[in-house]
């Protein structure tokens, strides 16, 4: 076995503390990744206290993994040693269904390995990127560009692909007018990335203490949801509207934002249920769904986009004794956009 130092938490209302853990041995199409960065994100912390299900502690988080290819086994073709590689949510999949040869691994039938809190085939529990290096097969690993730096790359294989896949799969482009709600970790990429494909892009956010942030990421418009007129002046107005935010919101008010035919999209997870009016849905045949991460050819291709369009998060570089400080910075909204942990300093 290999043995990764880590950060890790032992019960769902406890600190990080310094850890040992260990990663398997290298099989053949393994690669062993130093890892240099590590993104947080707010699922890391639904997933650590225990709002999602049931945890198997201690528990090192961490699906935004940015680091260098250190070691390969003997059967690996993609990749060599010195390579600038990362990890996003899963690293594993039964590689058999039909979603699986799709591309579409997340969805795979027989349940993705996530990159933490899952088992993997060979029985051990996953830890995630909190940690100094990591081993996965060389199928879920992506490369990262060189027009990338290498510390914000790490939230792109989280909420880089979260908000890049549904804005590909319902068509961003020219002409479409898109309302991003929220302007945090998810939502200020979903705004980059909209506007970068050539939509008309609009924020919703509480109040308009990000605005100028906003405009500055791409959008053109930014309005207060905290004022009533907003949902009035803005019935009706929008193709598809992403909703990056992780609480408990009147969903049935936004809906009401949707032009005909139009789709509002959750990709942030809240541990409570947002209950749906039919009728905020049948009367201009609007749709309500969720979305996922992508696949991992989908999270090369965004990678390869971001690069070509100098698409980067906006991140907050913190040392590794700063991560309890910094996950109630996220709960508290204060974070412009993404922490992103120096592994050199764990």
């Amino acid at each position: 076995m290999i043995t990764a130092q880590a950060k890790a938490v032992h019960g769902a209302d406890q600190s990080f503390t310094s850890t040992e853990i260990e990663r398997r041995d290298l099989k053949a199409q393994d690669i062993l990744i130093e890892i240099k960065y590590a993104g947080i994100c707010h699922s890391d912390i639904h997933s650590a206290r225990g709002e999602w299900g049931p945890v198997q502690y201690p528990f090192v988080p961490g699906h935004e993994i940015a680091g260098i290819v250190s070691q390969v086994g003997p059967e690996v073709t993609k990749y060599a040693v010195g390579d600038r590689v990362g990890v996003g949510c899963m690293v594993d999949s039964c590689g058999k269904c039909v979603h699986c040869h799709d591309g579409e691994e997340q969805y795979c039938l027989e349940g993705m390995t996530g990159t933490y809190g899952s088992v993997d085939r060979y029985g051990q529990y996953t830890q995630g990127g909190y940690a100094t290096h990591i081993v996965v097969t060389q199928d879920f690993v992506v490369r990262i560009p060189d027009a990338l730096e290498l510390d914000a790359a790490a939230p792109l294989l989280c909420a880089g692909i979260t908000t890049y896949s549904p804005l590909r799969h319902w068509g961003a482009a020219p002409g479409q007018k898109i309302a991003v709600v929220g302007l945090g970790g998810l939502g200020h990429m979903a705004v980059k990335l909209a506007h970068a494909m050539g939509a008309e892009v609009t924020v919703l956010s509480q109040s308009l203490k990000k605005k100028e942030d906003g405009l500055k990421l791409g959008a053109s418009h930014y309005y207060a949801t905290s004022d009533e007129e907003t949902f009035k002046t803005l019935a009706g107005s929008f193709d598809l509207i992403i909703n990056t935010v992780s609480a408990k919101i009147d969903i049935n008010a936004y809906l009401s934002l949707l032009a005909v035919d139009g789709t509002l999209v959750n990709v942030g997870a809240p541990s409570e249920p947002l209950p749906v009016q039919v009728f905020s849905l049948i009367p201009q045949r609007r749709s309500f769904a969720g979305s996922s991460i992508g696949g991992i050819r989908e999270t090369q291709e965004m990678l390869d986009f971001c690069a070509e369009h100098g698409i980067q998060p906006e991140i907050e570089v913190i040392s590794a004794d700063r991560i309890d400080e910094a996950w109630e910075r996220v709960m508290a909204s204060d974070v412009k956009y993404r922490f992103v942990i120096d592994i050199s300093t764990l």
